[in-house]
């Protein structure tokens, strides 16, 4: 069972936080990666922030589209250059960030509470 109440509250919490986090200017250096997950991991450790859970649970969704596809095992930067990745990526972010309403997020947070834990990354949010 879960508290409706506090889930919207941690929701507008959460999404607040991530609207507040400044987009990052790209590095000069490239970032190579074998996936749109690995490139999602790269950013992080790279720039010290944390991806939006959308941005997360989409990188996933792009690396499952590739499965039985004719590139499945290719890298990630074989099939688009590194630079433009990372820049999908940051505009991705940018949306996710500023775009979905708490009420939104909390509802996809309900359907499926393990999901919901995978693709949240680490942030210092108050206990409701």
């Amino acid at each position: 069972m879960f508290d409706a109440g506090a889930l919207i509250r941690k929701a507008k919490m959460y999404q607040e936080y991530m609207n507040n986090i400044p987009i990052p200017l790209p590095h000069k250096s490239i970032i190579p990666c074998t996936s749109w997950e690995g490139l999602g991991n790269s950013v992080k450790q790279l720039y010290g922030q944390p991806l939006h859970y959308l941005t997360n649970a989409l990188l996933r969704q792009w690396d499952r589209m590739r499965i039985e596809s004719e590139n499945e095992f290719q890298p990630l930067d074989t099939i688009i250059h590194p630079s433009k990745a990372e820049a999908l990526l940051w505009s991705t972010e940018h949306v996710h960030r500023i775009s979905p309403s708490h009420h939104h997020l909390a509802k996809l947070w309900v359907s499926d509470p393990m999901f919901y834990h995978t693709f949240i990354d680490s942030i210092d949010l108050p206990n409701s």
